[in-house]
């Protein structure tokens, strides 16, 4: 976002005095001695101190001067800075000398930036293997260019005594750098060295203490050598590790941790260590190797220069690899293996373990030992996960390194709450021309979770001084965070309940600035649509306001409603039972031979007299259907096991790049449903499936026909929508275009049929990213609110409802 300038009539005067009023990201970022060696070079006197709001500068010297300092102020800030605006305001000339860093200073007004938690820096990893320096091997060494910020920030400004190193008092040659205008660590506030700082120590599975400060990632390292499971406090939360060649090792950890197929994430010590095992394009070693420190999903290679154990990606051609990110983590590599398993530290489904006792609690039947600290984590915050698709990056997950940044917006809204989804939840809070997404917070489907969700609720208020005036939540009653929002919040603040695709295809118009009527493709697994259906293989006509639906994939029966998502050979028998009738039971398929007649023809009467089974129109339950009729996955341990499988088995290069698609019809609705023009009927490709499933045809090909089909289809009908409501503009979201087979062809089918393409990069595709869309739909309806409130009528079609 380019910053903004504001200031008042310059004196005419050799000498004149000037308030700066700075915001952005500037606490926490080396900001202030930032300004003070830029007033040394400029022979501005005066004084800088942090506000609520930002930084603020009182500067005096000639008008050219000041006009220099000014511009370097935006064009030259340091590294993790981010300057939005710049207010300048002429003051009296005091006759300063000097320039000076003083206290911070508090106000009414909260509107600073905070810094997300940045990897250690070159210049502080250099110092830590320096024997002659006094933080040699140090495993909280930090600087004002790294280290961490969100993660152990209690409230602002960004000041010392308001972070988690409060309990840590520097020592003298510390607090000699920290007073020190010259030095790296001027105003660095988690400041410390072995003498004054934290200190990790090393214990077995019960807490009992096993080495100290002087030993403990040593032997830690040992002992992932030897196979052992390490619990590891890192700078959000807790990791479990294990050496990613040792079969054993990671098998022991699933076993243990009752996670049987689930791809792990890895860390490795270096880009070159990951190029033995994965291939990279510059653009993905630019992500990896950034400050942010994300996971990046990268393909496998085919012959890798290393052991790494199969059973770490099992059935996925992608690995999930991320670098070292702080000084232990570095240690911990050095000392051991040159990679690492490195998973969630927690209970399942539940949020990061952060405090010692709480994980040693939680998985001492886990880890066999916990690398720990006595620095204290604030605030939770698990590893992003991005991959690139088509020359972008693109968010599977975003949460530490890059939350709490706002998204920038192209116009002023209320302060509004979006609430999220039940599922890969975060929130979303509004401010003036700004969006804050809050980092990962999970499955809103345990207490912990839900009371991490209030947590993180009340902490974004409080650092961002943001006091909802609308709530937006989804269209479903049974999530928690549509319970919270109705329950939480007093009555005379208006909720908007907000369809979960409509929220989806905002999100994306929202990052990519667009408030005008738009074809939306939203491809997902679940969400509840205004005609009590579930939906997820939407085609919209929306604007930020409201939305019609004009087309949908053909409805399925979901036998055993939220059973056929972990078991897709229910959806499997939907298919083919819609397909065949009860007459698919007498078919030559191996699905059907596989399975217990009994359980399938329990399946059949649920259909037939339509006992617990909604109908469904979800691209996600269609994928596991296909999933399942291929033999490749009847039961599901995580969430899209079944789809992301068959996106695996379609991404060989045995077969023609462009496998020519199943049939696919576009009909009208029967019965005609209310906006509806085309139904996408994928049922007469099934049946040609079945004839290449029982002459032997290889899964991959059927597997790369299917996603094909389901591209052309999709593609075929948003044209058609477009053409008739006279709109060039299509945006794509959804958690189905994770699937780098379907987002590539379509984001490219589109483009070669002359439409404008837009698409994810600021926010998740998924569930991730639809608190911003909520917050959207609501701040773009707030300006009729006072008529909805006295009317009492609902707006456009289906888009929201007003409690």
């Amino acid at each position: 976002m380019p910053a903004n300038f504001r200031h008042t009539q310059m004196p005419d005067s050799d000498c004149i005095a000037s308030q700066l009023d700075i915001s952005g990201v500037v606490q926490g970022v080396g900001f202030r001695p930032f300004l003070f060696a830029l007033a040394a070079r400029h022979k501005i006197s005066g004084e800088v101190s942090n506000t609520a709001f930002g930084v603020r500068a009182r500067v005096e010297g000639s008008p050219a001067s000041l006009t220099r300092f000014v511009e370097a102020i935006t064009a030259h800030p340091p590294m993790l800075a981010r300057v939005d605006g710049v207010q300048t305001t002429f003051v009296p000339v005091t006759g300063a000398s000097g320039f000076k860093i003083i206290a911070s200073r508090t106000g009414s007004s909260r509107a600073t930036l905070i810094s997300p938690d940045v990897c250690v820096c070159n210049d502080c990893l250099k110092e830590m293997g320096d024997p002659e320096d006094r933080r040699f091997r140090y495993p909280f060494i930090n600087c004002t260019n790294c280290g961490p910020r969100f993660t152990i920030i209690e409230d602002i400004p960004y000041d010392r005594p308001q972070t988690a190193m409060k309990q840590f008092a520097m020592c003298p040659d510390c607090q000699a750098e920290y007073d020190n205008p010259a030095d790296r660590r001027f105003h660095a506030q988690p400041n410390a060295c072995p003498v004054c700082g934290p200190q990790v120590f090393l214990t077995d599975s019960k807490g009992q203490p096993i080495a100290g400060p002087d030993t403990a990632i040593h032997q830690a390292g040992r002992l992932l050598a030897r196979g052992k499971i390490l619990a590891v406090k890192g700078l959000g939360g807790f990791h479990l590790a294990v050496d990613a060649s040792d079969d054993a090792a990671v098998l022991r950890l699933r076993r243990r941790k009752h996670r049987p197929h689930k791809p792990f994430a890895l860390m490795a010590r270096s880009g070159s260590a990951v190029s033995a095992f994965a291939d990279m394009s510059e653009e993905e070693l630019q992500v990896l190797t950034g400050f942010n420190r994300p996971i990046v999903l990268l393909k496998k290679k085919p012959d890798p220069q290393m052991g790494l154990s199969q059973k770490v990606a099992p059935l996925n051609p992608c690995v999930g690899v991320m670098l070292p990110y702080t000084p232990l983590h570095y240690l911990l590599l050095d000392a051991g293996p040159k990679v690492l398993v490195m998973t969630s530290g927690n209970r399942p489904g539940e949020p990061l373990s952060i405090d010692n006792q709480d994980a040693l609690d939680a998985f001492s039947h886990i880890a066999d030992y916990f690398l720990l600290h006595n620095r204290d984590i604030y605030f939770r915050a698990d590893d992003s996960i991005v991959r690139v698709q088509a020359g972008q990056t693109r968010f599977v997950r975003r949460s530490r390194g890059y939350a709490p940044l706002p998204i920038p917006l192209s116009g002023e809204m209320p302060f509004v709450l979006g609430c999220g989804a039940g599922m890969k939840n975060t929130l979303c809070l509004t401010r003036k021309n700004q969006a804050f997404l809050s980092q990962h917070i999970g499955d809103l489907e345990n207490r912990k979770t839900c009371d991490f969700y209030v947590q993180t609720l009340e902490h974004f208020k409080t650092i961002l001084d943001i006091t909802p005036e609308i709530v937006a939540h989804d269209l479903h009653p049974g999530y928690m965070s549509t319970r919270f929002a109705k329950d939480h919040f007093a009555e005379q603040i208006p909720r908007v309940a907000v369809q979960h695709h409509h929220a989806h295809a905002v999100s994306c118009m929202v990052e990519n600035d667009l408030d005008e009527p738009v074809v939306a493709i939203v491809l997902d697994g679940t969400g509840l649509g205004t005609d009590g259906h579930i939906w997820g293989g939407e085609i919209l006509v929306a604007t930020r306001k409201t939305f019609v639906r004009k087309a949908h994939l053909r409805y399925l029966p979901m036998p055993g409603g939220d059973q056929a998502v972990l078991a897709p050979w229910r959806m499997a028998a939907a298919v083919l039972y819609t397909a065949f009738g009860r007459n698919f039971l007498d078919l030559d398929l191996p699905f059907i031979h596989d399975l217990d007649p009994c359980h399938l023809d329990f399946v059949c009467q649920m259909m037939e007299k339509q006992v617990n089974t909604p109908r469904t129109s979800s691209c996600g339950r269609l994928c596991d259907a296909v999933s399942s009729l291929l033999g490749i996955r009847q039961q599901i341990s995580y969430d899209s096991q079944a789809a992301m499988e068959l996106e695996a088995v379609g991404t060989t290069k045995d077969f023609a790049p462009d496998p020519a698609p199943y049939a696919c019809e576009l009909r009208s609705p029967d019965p005609v449903a209310e906006g509806v023009e085309w139904i996408i009927d994928v049922i007469p490709g099934i049946r040609e499936m079945v004839d290449d499933i029982c002459a032997r045809v290889p899964v991959q090909q059927i597997s790369q026909r299917f996603h094909q089909t389901l591209v052309h289809g999709f593609s075929r009908a948003a044209l058609k929508v477009a053409a008739a409501h006279r709109v060039d503009k299509v945006v794509l979201s959804g958690g189905v275009f994770n699937n780098d087979l379907i987002f590539n062809a379509m984001n490219g089918s589109l483009k070669q049929q002359g439409v404008s393409v837009y698409t994810h990069s600021r926010v998740p595709a998924g569930d991730g990213g639809i608190a911003l869309g909520q917050a959207a739909v609501a701040g773009a309806l707030s300006k009729d609110l006072p008529d909805f409130l006295k009317n009492n009528v609902q707006p456009a079609q289906e888009a929201v409802s007003w409690d």
